[in-house]
């Protein structure tokens, strides 16, 4: 009987043995079911912040792309008309006109490219014209047009280098701040946030009052 008894009680403790050893098992299986869907749900909730965060910068990127495009028309339209456009110490009046026939010439032929949207031909324009007069009135005006038809092409580095290179020769020039401004943009196509806010930052400070310094002001927060 006693025997018996002893029987019983090791099956028993052998039954809560085994039984506690299933629960720890399931309480287990349930932390890791736990830890695995909170990874699952981690990982979800940071990719779906890249890609917020691709689609922002894709935004941001449109929009000064716009903005220079939108500076070029204008710019164009002006050049056609002969209206006055802004200038970094106010307004101004129409481009001066060269007294060199052939020169005048050479120069309403490229701009008459560019208003046609044809950049590569206002490039090699542009470029042979800077070449033979690199002292004209019409000098800093051309230098603008080309690094502009440069930016249309998508040739973003040499439209800074351009761009940048009419800004250092002609800093007071009227459209000096718009050609800035397009730098800007060129910097952040090629992904150079840091040198499109240090750009965007001296529109403002160089160029207080023009509009350009004015777009630069409410696009320095989105490159935050």
């Amino acid at each position: 009987m006693r025997n018996k008894t002893l029987s019983w009680r090791a099956t028993s403790s052998c039954l809560v043995l085994i039984g506690g050893a299933l629960l720890s098992q399931s309480a287990l299986a349930f932390t890791d079911d736990e830890a695995r869907k909170a990874i699952l749900e981690l990982r979800q909730q940071i990719r779906t912040m890249n890609e917020a965060n691709q689609r922002a910068r894709i935004q941001l990127s449109d929009q000064i792309e716009a903005l220079g495009q939108e500076v070029v028309r204008l710019r164009g339209d002006l050049e056609q008309l002969g209206r006055p456009a802004g200038a970094a110490g106010g307004a101004r009046g129409a481009d001066p006109r060269s007294l060199d026939p052939r020169e005048q010439a050479a120069f309403d032929q490229s701009m008459e490219s560019f208003r046609k949207a044809q950049y590569k031909e206002t490039v090699q324009n542009l470029t042979a014209f800077l070449t033979l007069y690199p002292d004209s009135a019409l000098a800093p005006t051309a230098q603008f047009y080309l690094g502009s038809s440069r930016y249309a092409m998508k040739d973003f580095k040499g439209a800074i280098t351009t761009l940048q290179a009419m800004v250092q020769k002609y800093p007071t020039e009227p459209r000096a701040a718009d050609a800035l401004l397009m730098v800007a943009s060129c910097q952040i196509e090629l992904n150079n946030r840091p040198g499109a806010k240090a750009t965007l930052q001296r529109i403002v400070k160089d160029y207080k009052g023009t509009p350009a310094a004015d777009t630069a002001a409410k696009r320095l927060p989105l490159l935050q």
